[in-house]
């Protein structure tokens, strides 16, 4: 499997992806949307800011997943591992997250810049942030 991670592209975090400085890309739901049960160890990520081409892709080190999440189990998880989430502003989050109630923690490593490409996200939502796929070709145009 294959995944592509849409980032908010003012959030800046492909870069802190490549320099290693973020090294746990983390998804935090309602719902348990893609990845959750669908990404594993040895898998690729490949990363694109919303609105601009895919220009980096890393491999999946270890997936861990949280449910039944309430606004003390999402401080404990922030506390543990904000740094290698790479954020700062653990309040501002917290607020950000208080009524999630699933997080899937998704360690990478080997990240790298590859040759940008477009992708088509046709039939899969206009909001999807992420895509599960067999192959990313599929998704190339």
């Amino acid at each position: 499997m294959e995944h592509l991670a849409i980032m908010k592209k003012s959030w800046k975090l492909i870069p802190k992806i490549l320099t290693g400085e973020k090294k746990i890309e983390s998804r935090w739901y309602m719902a348990k949307f893609a990845p959750w049960n669908r990404i594993r160890a040895g898998e690729t990520v490949y990363f694109k800011d919303s609105g601009e081409k895919v220009t980096a892709k890393a491999t999946v080190e270890k997936v861990l997943q949280f449910e039944g999440l309430n606004k003390t189990k999402i401080k404990k998880l922030l506390d543990k591992y904000a740094k290698d989430l790479g954020i700062k502003d653990l309040l501002g989050n917290l607020k950000f997250l208080q009524n999630k109630r699933y997080c899937i923690l998704i360690y990478l490593k080997n990240a790298q810049e590859i040759e940008p490409f477009d992708i088509d996200k046709k039939g899969f939502g206009n909001a999807c942030a992420w895509i599960c796929t067999d192959n990313i070709e599929k998704l190339k145009r």
